[in-house]
């Protein structure tokens, strides 16, 4: 149990590692781990979508490469775009060191290596929903006002690599972060406190 243990001790990190990349953006913030489940969150839509379509994936393994696709931040920190300009990580060792002592290690391994190598139909979407995910959160800013964001957002959108990806970006881009619960149609409530409804 001592190697389980370490092993939730190293990805309880994350919730404690920042996106570095959003220091240079000069607002948002944000750990690694919820980015990791907002990845998540938007790789099970990804699915869906995929499986709406008539599309065959193999959605749990989707869903894990989108779980352990930053997992060794945790070891690494999160170096940015313009961190990796000048800096090597040495994220085979990395790698190495977290897998090793555990039964599952070569499991996780494959999969991280799978995410990596984007060739796999869901390893391709995993990326999408890690790259969706930073559109989220970019938009949201962008929205906010800030007049960068409207940059990162391009860039993001042009590292899509499948149809899903980009019909799910097309949605984010239309949308104002805030008209899931900030709209006209909830003007009452915000007025009043009160919305009177309809007899069933």
């Amino acid at each position: 149990m001592k190697e389980m243990a370490e092993f939730l001790f190293t990805a309880a990190m994350l919730r404690r590692t920042p996106r570095s990349g959003l220091q240079f953006l000069g607002s948002g913030r944000e750990s690694v781990a919820e980015h990791v489940f907002q990845t998540m969150i938007t790789g099970y839509t990804l699915a869906k979508m995929e499986l709406e379509g008539g599309v065959e994936i193999d959605e749990k393994r989707l869903l894990q490469l989108c779980l352990l696709h930053d997992l060794l931040e945790a070891r690494t920190g999160d170096l940015n775009y313009v961190n990796k300009k000048y800096l090597e990580v040495d994220e085979a060792g990395a790698l190495a060191d977290m897998c090793r002592p555990l039964f599952f290690g070569a499991e996780m391994a494959e999969l991280i290596k799978e995410f990596e190598q984007k060739e796999s139909r869901e390893a391709r979407l995993a990326a999408d929903a890690d790259q969706l995910a930073l559109i989220v959160l970019v938009k949201e800013q962008n929205d906010l006002g800030n007049p960068y964001a409207r940059k990162w957002l391009s860039v993001a959108r042009q590292r899509l690599l499948t149809e899903s990806g980009r019909a799910l970006a097309k949605g984010l881009h239309e949308s104002d972060w805030a008209s899931w619960w900030f709209s006209k149609d909830s003007n009452e409530w915000w007025v009043n406190g009160k919305i009177e409804k309809e007899e069933r």
